[in-house]
């Protein structure tokens, strides 16, 4: 058995430009749920976070979707995810993605996928928390968020310390075998939040 067992993944709502991101997507959920991890995610049909979802779905996998009431009610949540928690807002879904995941991975995705990914850095900046996370960088998706990281620590508004909050894994393969060496931390900080 992993000793991570739930990972949230944060990725776009669109399939993005290039069909490497979906393939990816698609590839990532497959191998999740052949490592007996559980997919923690947004809850959507559409975009990456549809594939993810049916990759793992398509391995008899664990997914679990957690979704706002007002995106469910616009008929974007997968019918066919058989756990999916509705929630009021959307900082209620961050939070529950949050208590139900023992690690987070960032796939390709636009300014959701951005707030999701910075606001678990930062928590785990102000340690509320200590859960790995992981860009899963797909044809060099991951650069431009890093970039903006670098550039404030660069510009002295981080500590260089910022840079180990996270970690850049090129592609699914290496992403999915880093999970599979983590040592998860349990409980904790959390309550914090």
């Amino acid at each position: 058995m992993p000793e991570v067992h739930s990972v949230a993944v944060f990725c776009g709502a669109s399939d993005g430009a290039s069909p490497a991101y979906r393939a990816a997507a698609t590839e990532f959920g497959t191998g999740l749920a052949a490592a007996g991890m559980r997919l923690v995610y947004g809850g959507g049909r559409v975009g990456l976070m549809g594939a993810v979802a049916d990759g793992v779905l398509a391995a008899d996998g664990a997914v679990v979707g957690v979704i706002p009431d007002f995106l469910r009610r616009q008929e974007v949540a997968h019918d066919g995810v058989g756990e999916m928690i509705i929630t009021e807002t959307m900082h209620t879904r961050k939070r529950q993605m949050f208590d139900m995941a023992d690690a987070f991975v960032i796939l390709p995705g636009g300014l959701g996928t951005m707030d999701e990914a910075i606001e678990i850095i930062t928590w785990r900046q102000l340690r509320l928390h200590d859960k790995p996370i992981l860009f899963c960088n797909v044809e060099g998706s991951a650069q431009p968020l890093v970039s903006a990281i670098d550039a404030a620590i660069a510009a002295e508004f981080a500590k260089p310390a910022a840079r180990a909050l996270f970690e850049v894994v090129d592609g699914v393969a290496a992403c999915l075998q880093r999970l599979r060496e983590l040592k998860p931390v349990r409980g904790g900080a959390s309550a914090l939040l």
